[in-house]
């Protein structure tokens, strides 16, 4: 399963690209909604982890530009940020979303097996 992590945070990127590698998934990172819209069509991910709050091209604008593109809207994303304030969330789900994971390091085992669960469907 390859995993595609758009996050602009070099620690979080790296920590869970490092734990998703050794739980068996293919990894590949941006650090930046423009870098990840490009990285979509190159790397054709099984999942997408995606921050909301970013340079270049946020989340939700990386959620907009999926929707225009039929192939990439089958791409299950999971939101992937420490911001957990519900409005962003819902505008997370509603804009293509499956679901919300909080980017904790003491937590992921919870968030592996949310991202486990979504790419199993």
């Amino acid at each position: 399963m390859k995993v595609l992590i758009i996050e602009d945070d070099i620690f979080f990127q790296k920590f869970y690209a490092s734990k998703l590698t050794e739980k068996g998934f293919e990894v590949a990172a941006a650090s930046n909604g423009e870098e990840g819209l490009r990285a979509i069509p190159i790397y054709h991910p099984d999942i997408i982890l995606l921050d909301l709050i970013m340079p270049k091209k946020n989340g939700f604008d990386v959620l907009q530009g999926m929707a225009e593109h039929p192939e990439w809207k089958k791409v299950p994303v999971l939101i992937f940020s420490t911001l957990s304030q519900e409005k962003d969330v819902q505008e997370g789900l509603k804009l293509g979303a499956v679901g919300y994971i909080n980017k904790a390091v003491e937590d992921f085992e919870n968030s592996f097996a949310k991202i486990s669960s979504v790419v199993q469907k």
